[in-house]
C-alpha cells in the first residue's frame, strides 16, 4: 500500500467517523450504542496514529 493510498483511505475514515457521531446522537439505537462508541474509540486512536505518523497531514 502506497503512502497516497493510506492518505486517501485516511481520507475516506474521517469523513465516516461524522456519521457514527450523528448515529450516536439517535435516541433509538438501543445496545448499539456501545459498539458505536467503541467504533469512534477506534477510529480516534486510528486517526492520531496516522496524524504522529504524517504530522503534515494533522490540519486536513
Amino acid at each position: 500500500m502506497t503512502e497516497a493510498t493510506i492518505k486517501e483511505k485516511i481520507k475516506e475514515i474521517k469523513g465516516k467517523r461524522t456519521f457514527l457521531v450523528e448515529l450516536l446522537d439517535r435516541p433509538n439505537i438501543g445496545i448499539l450504542r456501545i459498539d458505536v462508541n467503541q467504533a469512534l474509540e477506534e477510529l480516534d486512536e486510528l486517526i492520531e496514529e496516522f496524524e504522529k505518523t504524517f504530522p503534515e497531514e494533522k490540519s486536513a
